[in-house]
């Protein structure tokens, strides 16, 4: 079971998460009240009509697993002159605390604000607030010069990594060296992804010319992650089924992330762009393996995916030792 996220300004729980956001947040600054009535009046509208205060904006909230409601909430807000658009309003209620509420919802707004191309998000947070700061450092978010000079109130500045859909040909381009960089990463780590330890350079660019010649192909689509400084930080990719009876489905393969980048959501967001796009060009049924055990199991599982079976001594990690692989499936 996995957290639940939907965008709906509008829904019933909503104003009852702001609320108790605002009400906790005038405590904390030492200007307590005790009902949406007393709060100042633009925090007051936010609460009362959250989908009036929020029209032109990205509402998210969070539902935890096993739960019929919603139990957290944070605001994407649409960019304003040419500036970076700002997370607002984060809040998980106290009793749902611990159940990976805030980082799922931090890491589809940061999903959707890259879709959109933005090349960075930003935020303020109070100084005495350290476990939402906690988050957003986890999350590559840095101090920049502020923007709003309230005491002890930090602004903080994500860059964000942009994913792009590869032609065959940018696929080949960058098949000597981004592509095969995160390829080689991948091996070092011990992920299990086809190749024995080591793995040179050279291999790995052939193989990715062969992803090249696929793609030509049709066969596979290819998306990377380009980090701010323009190296390769990701990729992901999405092979289509060759039989005549199972071109409803598409298999996710080769999701890597670079290990200097992990810990940011990047994975999660390559993953849902494959998915995406799997569902806009008629594919149905998606499916993968990957090594039982392995840290990729908590990606697929929190994305929704569908564990279908367990298969032993299935291929060798890159060390050569007999490892069990897991199936999942999701239907899009």
């Amino acid at each position: 079971m996995t957290v639940r996220i939907e965008e709906n300004p509008s829904h019933p729980h909503l104003p009852t998460l702001l609320t108790a956001y605002h009400l906790v947040n005038q405590a904390e600054k030492g200007a307590a009240v005790a009902t949406a009535a007393e709060l100042p009046p633009g925090y007051r509208a936010e609460a009362e009509d959250p989908g009036g205060a929020f029209a032109a904006d990205t509402v998210l909230l969070a539902t935890p697993p096993g739960a019929d409601e919603p139990a957290g909430c944070v605001v994407l807000k649409a960019p304003e002159d040419g500036r970076a658009p700002e997370i607002k309003r984060l809040w998980v209620a106290p009793g749902a605390r611990r159940k990976g509420l805030a980082r799922a919802l931090m890491a589809e707004a940061l999903r959707r604000a890259a879709a959109a191309g933005a090349p960075a998000v930003r935020l303020t947070v109070w100084n005495w607030r350290e476990e939402p700061l906690a988050l957003y450092r986890s999350l590559g978010f840095g101090a920049v010069e502020s923007w709003d000079d309230r005491l002890d109130l930090l602004c903080l500045e994500k860059r964000l990594d942009v994913i792009e859909r590869l032609t065959p040909g940018a696929v080949r381009a960058h098949a000597p060296a981004g592509l095969a960089a995160l390829l080689v990463d991948a091996v070092d780590g011990g992920a299990s992804v086809g190749f024995p330890a080591p793995l040179d350079a050279a291999g790995a660019a052939d193989w990715w010319t062969g992803v090249a010649e696929e793609a030509e192909r049709g066969v596979r689509d290819v998306w990377a992650a380009r980090g701010p400084d323009g190296r390769l930080t990701g990729v992901v990719t999405l092979v289509r089924a060759g039989a005549a009876n199972g071109r409803h489905r598409g298999e996710i393969a080769r999701l890597l992330v670079h290990s200097s980048a992990r810990g940011r959501g990047l994975g999660q967001r390559l993953l849902a762009t494959a998915e995406a796009h799997a569902a806009a060009t008629g594919l149905t049924l998606l499916v993968l393996d990957t090594q039982t055990g392995s840290p990729a199991e908590r990606l697929y599982r929190g994305a929704g995916w569908t564990a279908a079976g367990t298969i032993p001594d299935f291929a060798t990690d890159p060390t050569g030792v007999l490892r069990a692989t897991t199936l999942y499936y999701k239907k899009v």
